[in-house]
C-alpha cells in the first residue's frame, strides 16, 4: 500500500481559484468559474481532493485492483471512526465538507473510492455487486486497522451501506443513510429494463449541461449556486477525456447493478442502530426517464420512502428536511451537519 502525498491542493480550474486551506483545516466555499473543456483522466486524473489519498492494492476476480481513499485522523481524537460512502455521480471528494466537521468532533474519517468511481480502477470486466463492494470495502478498512466503524451513505452509497450492515452486523457501530436510493424496487413498480449496451450509450452523451440540469432538479429542489459547479465539472471533465469510453462503460455496469439489485425488501434484517436521513424535495428513480407516463408518477416519492424504510428497519429514526433535495450535505451543510452530529451522540 502506497500513499500518494497532494495534501493542501486546489480544485482544478482554468479563470479563478478556490482555496481549500489546510489538510485538516480551513475548506472555504468560494464561487468558481469552470472551464467548459477542462479534462480529466479515467480515474480522475487532474482532479485534486481536499486530502492526501491513499491507494488499497488488491486481487478480485482474477486482476489487480486498487482503491483510492482518504484517511484524515483528528487532532483529538474520541475512539470512533467514520466511514463514508459516496453516491453513483459523486465521489470520496463531494464529502469535503463533511469530513471537516466530522475530524473536528473527533473522528477519524475513511472516504474511499469504489471500485468503478471516480479515482479508482474501472475494470474492463467485473462482476459489480453490493456484496463484492462490500467486501472490498471491508477489506480496505481491516488493512488500515478499522473493524468497527460508523457507516454513512449517500444515494448508492446508502444501498451499499445497507449491504454492509447486513453482511457485517458485528463490526458496523452504526448505520447513517442519507438520501439512500433503493427504497423502492423500481423494476417491480413498472420501469423497464435497460441492457447494459444501452446504458453505455446513454452514459456516451452525457456533458456538463445534462449532469448540471439533472443535479439542479433532483439533487438541489431546483436552486443553483455557484459553488455546486466543482462537482459538474469533476464528472464532465471525465466525459471529455481520452478515457470517457472507460468511465461510461463502468458506469453502464454499476447501473446494472443498483437496478438489479434491490435492498428494500431486507431492511427488516438490519440490527445496528440506524438513521435515516431524508431530504423532502428528493425525487430520485434509476430509469425513470425510461418509464411511461404513469410509472413516473409513482416514483421516487422520498417523503412516503423515507417513511416506509424508517418503519421498516427495527427502531430506525428518521431526520426529514423539509426543503432539500438529494444531496443535503451538499444543499445546507449546515443543517445538515448539526443534525449528523446529533445523531452520532453518544446519548443518542
Amino acid at each position: 500500500m502506497k500513499k500518494k502525498k497532494n495534501c493542501c491542493v486546489t480544485l482544478l480550474q482554468l479563470t479563478s481559484v478556490m482555496a481549500l486551506g489546510g489538510c485538516v483545516g480551513m475548506m472555504a466555499m468560494q464561487p468558481v468559474a469552470y472551464a467548459e473543456t477542462v479534462q480529466y483522466g479515467p480515474e480522475l486524473e487532474g482532479f485534486m481532493y481536499p486530502y492526501p489519498v491513499a491507494q488499497y492494492s488488491f486481487s478480485s476476480q482474477r486482476q489487480g485492483l486498487h482503491m483510492t481513499y482518504m484517511d484524515v485522523q483528528p487532532q483529538t481524537p474520541n475512539g470512533r471512526t467514520a466511514v463514508l460512502l459516496h453516491g453513483k455521480n459523486f465521489c470520496a471528494a463531494t464529502w469535503q465538507q463533511t469530513i471537516k466537521v466530522l475530524v473536528n468532533a473527533g473522528f477519524r474519517v475513511v472516504a474511499p473510492d469504489q471500485i468503478g468511481f471516480c479515482k479508482s480502477s474501472k475494470p474492463e470486466r467485473y462482476q459489480f455487486s453490493f456484496q463484492q463492494l462490500a467486501r472490498n470495502t471491508h477489506d480496505l478498512l481491516a488493512s488500515i486497522g478499522v473493524s468497527n466503524p460508523v457507516l454513512i451513505g449517500h444515494s448508492t452509497g446508502g444501498m451499499l451501506a445497507v449491504r454492509y450492515a447486513l453482511m457485517y452486523p458485528d463490526q458496523t457501530a452504526q448505520l447513517v443513510l442519507v438520501d439512500p436510493i433503493g427504497l423502492e424496487d423500481w423494476k417491480a413498480k413498472g420501469v423497464p429494463s435497460l441492457s447494459v449496451d444501452q446504458w453505455y450509450a446513454r452514459e456516451l452523451a452525457t456533458t456538463a449541461d445534462t449532469i448540471r440540469t439533472y443535479e439542479k432538479q433532483t439533487y438541489y429542489a431546483g436552486e443553483w449556486r455557484p459553488e455546486y459547479e466543482q462537482w459538474v465539472q469533476m464528472l464532465a471533465g471525465m466525459y471529455r477525456g481520452a478515457g470517457k469510453q472507460t468511465v461510461a462503460w463502468n458506469s453502464a455496469l454499476l447501473y446494472d447493478m443498483i437496478y438489479t439489485q434491490p435492498v428494500v425488501y431486507e431492511f427488516g434484517k438490519i440490527s445496528v442502530p440506524t438513521t435515516v436521513m431524508i431530504g423532502a424535495k428528493d425525487n430520485t428513480a434509476i430509469g425513470k426517464a425510461a418509464a411511461p407516463p404513469e410509472v413516473q408518477k409513482q416514483l421516487g416519492h422520498y417523503p412516503e420512502l423515507g417513511k416506509a424504510a424508517a418503519n421498516a428497519i427495527p427502531h430506525a429514526r428518521l431526520i426529514l428536511f423539509p426543503d432539500l433535495g438529494h444531496s443535503p450535505q451538499i444543499q445546507d451543510p449546515v443543517s445538515f451537519h448539526k443534525a449528523l452530529l446529533k445523531t452520532l451522540s453518544p446519548e443518542q
